[in-house]
C-alpha cells in the first residue's frame, strides 16, 4: 500500500508595524550591490512593496518571544522603507506585510532568497519594455521603472525587427544575444531566416558575419523597411506576429 504524500505548511504572513521590525545579523547581503537604497525606496513610494519581508520573532533572555522581528532577508527593503520613515513618507506604524520564519536557519533564509532570484530574460525585458512603450510611456520612464539605462532599453526594443523564429532560437539557447542583435540590421524576417540557416553549414556564426550577410558588406542600417506590426510579440509568444511593412 503507497504510503500517503505528506503535505507542507507554508510559514505564516500578516502585517507588522514597521517599527516592530529590526534587521538581523544573520542576513549574508553585506557588499553593497544592484539599485540604491533611494532608488528603491522611491520605487516603493510609487508602486508600494511587491515582495514581503522575512523575518522571524525575536526571543529575550526568557525564551519568550519580544513581540519584536529580526530580518534576515530583506534587509535593503527594510533600509528603504526606513528612509521613507525619515523623510516622513511613511508612517513609523505603518503595516508591513511579512512572512513569519520559526523553523530552519536564519543565515539559511537568507542565502536563499538571495540565489534563488533569477534576472529577467533579455526577451522578456523585450516583451515589457514593449508593452509599456505602446502604453504611452517614454523609453527614459521605461529605463527609470525597470532600473536600467536608456540604452538598454533602445538594444531591446530594437528585438522587434527580429523574426519571431529566431526570436524563439534564442529562447531556446540557441544563439548568443549578440548573434541575435545583429539580425536588428535588417527588418526582412525571410531574409533573416535565410541567413541564419546558411549559417549552421557555416564554421564561423559571428555577428560581424551576420550584418556583412544581411546588408551586402555596407554595413546599411535599417531604414523604413524595417518598420514592424507589434501583433503576437506579447503573451501571444513570438510565433504568429505579422510580417515586416514595406518600405515604399
Amino acid at each position: 500500500m503507497a504510503s500517503a504524500i505528506q503535505k507542507i505548511t507554508l510559514s505564516a504572513s500578516r502585517d507588522i508595524p514597521f517599527n516592530k521590525l529590526l534587521l538581523s545579523g544573520c542576513n549574508v547581503r553585506r557588499i553593497k550591490a544592484g539599485v540604491s537604497i533611494e532608488q528603491l525606496a522611491d520605487d516603493i513610494a510609487r508602486r508600494t512593496l511587491l515582495q514581503s519581508i522575512t523575518v522571524r520573532p525575536v526571543v529575550g533572555a526568557d525564551g519568550q518571544e519580544t513581540g519584536m522581528y529580526e530580518i534576515p532577508a530583506g534587509g535593503r527593503r527594510f533600509r528603504a522603507l526606513e528612509l521613507l520613515v525619515r523623510q516622513k513618507r511613511l508612517a513609523k506604524t505603518a503595516p508591513i506585510p511579512c512572512v513569519i520564519r520559526t523553523d530552519g536557519i536564519a543565515e539559511e533564509d537568507s542565502l536563499a532568497e538571495n540565489v534563488q532570484r533569477a534576472p529577467l530574460h533579455p526577451l522578456d525585458q523585450f516583451r515589457a519594455f514593449l508593452a509599456l512603450r505602446e502604453k504611452g510611456q517614454s523609453e527614459e520612464e521605461i529605463a527609470a521603472a525597470f532600473f536600467v539605462s536608456v540604452a538598454v532599453v533602445k538594444q531591446r526594443l530594437r528585438l522587434a525587427s527580429v523574426s519571431p523564429k529566431l526570436l524563439e532560437v534564442y529562447a531556446e539557447d540557441g544563439m548568443t544575444l549578440d548573434q541575435l542583435m545583429a539580425f536588428t540590421v535588417s527588418g526582412d524576417w525571410e531574409r533573416q531566416e535565410q541567413v541564419w540557416e546558411r549559417l549552421q553549414s557555416s564554421y564561423t556564426k559571428e555577428p560581424y558575419v551576420i550584418r556583412r550577410q544581411l546588408t551586402g558588406g555596407c554595413g546599411a542600417r535599417v531604414g523604413q523597411a524595417g518598420r514592424v506590426h507589434r501583433r503576437g510579440l506579447r503573451a501571444g509568444g513570438w510565433h504568429g506576429a505579422a510580417r515586416p511593412v514595406s518600405g515604399r
